[in-house]
């Protein structure tokens, strides 16, 4: 069994920083890519950032020069710095991982609970 849980979300004044913590756990082999997510009241989850194994970063361009997507991968954990933070910022953001469990002989996606990110004055 695989179990991501994110952590580090809260309420934030607009231009404030938060850093979201994803820590996956459970049996697995290795992780291929980490990605974080966010999904805001009556829209469509969207992407907010991925890395792949080797360090290659995708960012949307909404958030491109204020977040930075980290991971620590002996730990199996990603990280979501977020600074200059907007009230468009607003929603749940969710981390996602496609690794290799033990014993498995295909990639899988996995998600975590979620976490809330709220930008108001």
């Amino acid at each position: 069994q695989v179990q991501l849980v994110e952590s580090g979300g809260g309420l934030v004044q607009p231009g404030g920083s938060l850093r979201l913590s994803c820590a996956a756990s459970g049996s697995i082999f290795s992780i291929n890519a980490m990605g974080w997510y966010r999904q805001a009241t009556g829209k469509q989850r969207e992407l907010v950032a991925t890395i792949s194994l080797g360090g290659s970063t995708n960012y949307a361009a909404s958030v491109k020069g204020r977040f930075t997507i980290s991971t620590d991968n002996a730990k199996n954990t990603a990280y979501l710095q977020m600074n200059g933070l907007k009230p468009e910022d607003t929603a749940v953001y969710y981390c996602s991982m496609r690794l290799l469990r033990v014993g498995a002989v295909r990639w899988d996606d996995f998600w975590g609970q979620g976490t809330q990110v709220t930008v108001s004055s």
